[in-house]
């Protein structure tokens, strides 16, 4: 089961970080990555770690402003978000896969419910 928490609202240049409860998922080593999604658009990959050897990916519209990690006593895997822009507002879901490595290709195959971010101008 997946579950993310953390959304909210939060003026442009703020910071945000989003959790993904992941039970079992971090402990069995998963890839997990943080998808965003808009109203009439697919969820698109944005950040990406793979558990089993701790290599990242993140998208070029989010590299140097965001870092994913995991605490894998909590089986948690969180996504702090700073310098938020309005364009990054959207619904952002958590994915898990195994064995699937890391990148723009990543598609997980379990989700959680998603938790919107609203940032404001």
């Amino acid at each position: 089961q997946l579950v993310e928490s953390g959304g909210g609202l939060v003026q442009a240049g703020g910071s945000l970080r989003l959790a993904c409860a992941a039970s079992g998922f971090v402990s069995d080593a998963y890839s997990i990555g943080w998808f965003q999604q808009v109203p009439g658009k697919g969820r698109v990959g944005v950040s990406c770690l793979d558990l089993r050897d701790d290599s990242i990916w993140y998208s070029d519209s989010v590299k140097g402003r965001w870092t994913i990690s995991s605490d894998r006593a909590k089986d948690t895997v969180y996504l702090q978000m700073n310098s938020l822009k309005p364009d990054d507002t959207a619904v952002y879901y958590c994915g898990a896969e195994y064995g699937d490595p890391c990148g723009a290709n990543f598609i997980g195959h379990y989700w959680g419910q998603g938790t919107q971010v609203t940032v404001s101008s």
